[in-house]
């Protein structure tokens, strides 16, 4: 269909990964060759190592405005660092076995809550409104002296939308003090300024993850508070002050720590230039699309996310026919045993059946252009119309939806 266009890799998928920086690259280089020592080790090229360990901590605890990096964990992955937030408060806390989080988290938080349930917990997931909103009534409600633990996505992965976690965490310790609030912020940093000295000093735990933000895949970060109650999940080592047994991944913490620098060095340029891109890609699809949706579009939301729905079109197919253009987005489907299952996060929001299936998700970086811009709105639009062409539910005179389309789409759901 697209055998005319000139092919151009464009990647618009950047909550999934990121393209690692050049200057992480480099950074990382030496600890893969001349200082490849254990920083354990005594002897002085191993210490001079140790002191590298030392200096990124630094580095990822200024980031987050802190003065003392203790609290710094490197770990291997944000889901790792989830799962010790969770898991480790609970082994922790033996006598509180309720937990609050929400029905639009990442399955590497929903799916360890959901282990805990069936180990005896009482999971509250809170709602979502129709533009992915907490329900903050629900919220308060669930606090009480019960509780163990809150942990709350700081943006959604999917959407973008950003949660008031400052809010969130201040109603969690004014209701009880001994309540830990985790904060899943792998989405958000690098995008966001997180101040865990100010603003978000009532947050106990932090996790995030290096390739979201130009660093490798393989290292990750959970913040504990002093004075959180939390467990190891590896145990075997003193490393990482005895919370973390392994030998430090050397090249990746230096990685992680260059691309902190460089996302504070290229933050005015997330917030307007990028958010600029997206914006502009988010006006023109909607002018140029008939029957689109923003999804969260009435929140706050990161600068570089967009999720948007098009009516009668399964987001498989388009997928596919994007991936044929050269371009690289994600969609709010997933295959699973054969069938086309709708997101998760797009369900707990509401959004409508004739749109579920047809979700993209375009997320962008400050690697991305004008040019990418441009060649999406040259190819999306056409694809779209194309793929309603075979649409039973589309009318092709008047380029709507027919009249009866949502009658034959519930007489013959998808799921």
């Amino acid at each position: 269909m697209f055998e005319s266009l000139p092919m151009k890799i464009v990647y618009v998928d950047n909550n999934a990964t990121t393209a690692i920086a050049p200057e992480v690259v480099e950074a990382m280089s030496p600890f893969f060759a001349e200082s490849y020592f254990n920083p354990s080790s005594m002897y002085e090229p191993a210490q001079r190592v140790h002191e590298a360990l030392d200096r990124a901590r630094q580095v990822v605890a200024r980031h987050f405005g802190l003065t003392d990096a203790k609290p710094i964990l490197f770990t291997g992955c944000a889901s790792e660092s989830n799962n010790m937030a969770i898991l480790g408060v609970a082994k922790a806390n033996p006598q509180r076995r309720h937990v609050i989080t929400t029905s639009v988290e990442h399955p590497a938080v929903l799916e360890v809550c959901k282990d805990l349930e069936r180990d005896g917990y009482r999971i509250t997931c809170l709602n979502v409104d129709g533009e992915g909103n907490l329900d903050l009534r629900q919220f308060v409600r669930a606090l009480s002296t019960e509780t163990l633990l809150v942990s709350i996505m700081h943006a959604n992965n999917e959407t973008g939308v950003v949660f008031p976690i400052e809010l969130l965490a201040r109603l969690t310790k004014e209701t009880d003090p001994a309540i830990v609030f985790h904060c899943d912020a792998t989405q958000s940093v690098g995008k966001m300024r997180i101040d865990l000295g100010q603003e978000y000093r009532q947050v106990d735990l932090l996790s995030f993850s290096g390739h979201k933000l130009h660093a490798p895949k393989g290292i990750g970060v959970l913040y504990i508070k002093p004075g959180t109650p939390c467990r190891p999940l590896i145990i075997g080592g003193h490393q990482e002050a005895g919370r973390r047994a392994g030998t430090e991944n050397m090249p990746y913490i230096v990685g992680l720590a260059r691309a902190l620098e460089l996302a504070q060095e290229y933050f005015e340029d997330e917030k307007t230039r990028v958010c600029g891109l997206r914006d502009r890609l988010e006006q023109s699809i909607e002018a140029t699309i008939p029957s689109v949706q923003v999804n969260g579009r009435g929140s706050p939301r990161l600068p570089n996310t967009l999720n948007i729905s098009c009516h009668f079109v399964e987001g498989e197919g388009m997928l596919y026919q994007l991936s044929d253009a050269g371009i690289c987005a994600s969609s709010g489907s997933a295959c699973t045993s054969g069938s086309l299952e709708p997101s998760h996060v797009l369900r707990a929001m509401k959004v409508p059946f004739t749109a579920v299936h047809g979700s993209i998700r375009f997320s962008l970086s400050r690697y991305n252009t004008d040019d990418d811009i441009d060649h999406i709105l040259k190819v999306f639009p056409k694809m779209v119309a194309n793929l309603r062409r075979l649409s039973p539910y589309w009318d092709q005179e008047q380029n709507a939806p027919r009249a009866d389309a949502e009658e034959l789409v519930r007489a013959n759901p998808r799921s």
